[in-house]
């Protein structure tokens, strides 16, 4: 790392976690239910400011590798793959700029998939706090540290794989081919209807019951109490939080190989990672809400995940026909875009029982 990549993450985390804790403590604190009109909200204030990132790249993503040459940007081309050949005779100007582009591109195109792909772990979640009879009113409190481990556990697994990947260019194809096959599971698995997790026999339970001393009942939004013999005890809700930090791990086998197709540049990858988890939240008041009006989206994931395997598995031979980012951007949009139009055009039917109720 050196020291522009050094300078531009740390001013990065220090305005993520900035954000974070200014929610917290201005706008969360009292422990309350989010309404759908609230959760809208912080959705669009997620999204926009998602969309601005993308033209701080593109406007000064040299800062991001300290890249001000065409010499420069030449060895990041080689260096991470990026699908742009630059055209004869350009000034160093004229490099940068198409640079930052290229950068633009990945990043907000990594962010589509990895917002597409949370959708799939939003179910789970609601799933979780159902399964552990969680009062409504913490399920912000939970989420928000969730999201603050899932931050940490994303900076490992992609500054990790990134590492493996440069040393290992193989390691991409077994990325590609675990996602065409949980892309063509998800495809074949979806119609069935999501499972009640079954809480004594969750992995993280289980763990957590074998190594921790645990409170059995809720103690408001508290995650450890201590008893009057002064010894720490874990709440129901410490285990909640595992469950979460458990399954978002689960979760990032897929989102983050199906992000390294569109870019092996593991800042760009990040960035794409954390402003999709950081309206992970208040999207999930809003599926929370309107979870059953898109039935094709399942389809549209599986399909998405299936595509995202091939790219990476024929990286090499799309290059060589002209495949580039925006490629890729223009085909995950047409993915998610038709999936949302076809539920809205055919919405599941009811029963007649649930009509008449």
């Amino acid at each position: 790392m050196n020291i522009s990549e050094g300078l531009t993450f740390g001013l990065f985390i220090v305005f993520i976690l900035t954000l974070l804790f200014i929610d917290l403590g201005v706008f969360s604190r009292k422990n309350h239910e989010i309404k759908f009109r609230e959760a809208l909200i912080w959705s669009a204030f997620w999204i926009l400011l998602s969309v601005a990132f993308y033209f701080v790249i593109l406007w000064f993503g040299e800062y991001i590798h300290g890249v001000t040459t065409l010499t420069q940007v030449k060895e990041q081309i080689i260096k991470y793959h990026h699908p742009f050949v630059l055209p004869e005779g350009i000034t160093d100007i004229q490099a940068v700029t198409l640079y930052n582009k290229n950068l633009a591109l990945e990043y907000i195109t990594g962010y589509l998939i990895e917002k597409s792909l949370s959708v799939d772990n939003l179910f789970v979640m609601i799933l979780i706090f159902f399964a552990f009879n969680v009062k409504k009113m913490y399920y912000k409190w939970v989420l928000f540290w969730g999201i603050i481990g899932a931050l940490i556990m994303r900076f490992l697994f992609i500054f990790g794989s990134s590492v493996i990947i440069q040393r290992f260019e193989w390691f991409l194809y077994l990325f590609g081919l675990f996602l065409v096959f949980t892309g063509v599971k998800m495809f074949i698995t979806r119609n069935k209807e999501d499972k009640k997790i079954d809480v004594s026999r969750h992995p993280a339970v289980r763990f957590a019951s074998k190594f921790l001393p645990l409170y059995p009942r809720y103690v408001g939004n508290r995650f450890w109490i201590r008893n009057k013999k002064k010894k720490f005890l874990f709440t129901p809700l410490f285990l909640v939080l595992l469950v979460i930090e458990f399954s978002d791990v689960i979760f990032a086998t897929d989102s983050v190989p199906a992000i390294f197709s569109v870019t092996e540049d593991p800042y760009i990858v990040f960035f794409s990672n954390v402003f999709a988890i950081m309206g992970l939240r208040s999207l999930f008041f809003l599926v929370l809400n309107v979870m059953s009006m898109f039935r094709f989206l399942k389809h549209g994931l599986s399909v998405l995940l299936t595509f995202i395997g091939l790219k990476l598995l024929f990286n090499h031979w799309l290059k060589e026909i002209g495949f580039t980012t925006a490629s890729s951007l223009y085909i995950v949009l047409g993915i998610l875009l038709v999936s949302i139009i076809l539920s809205l055009i055919f919405p599941e039917k009811k029963d007649a029982k649930e009509v008449n109720a």
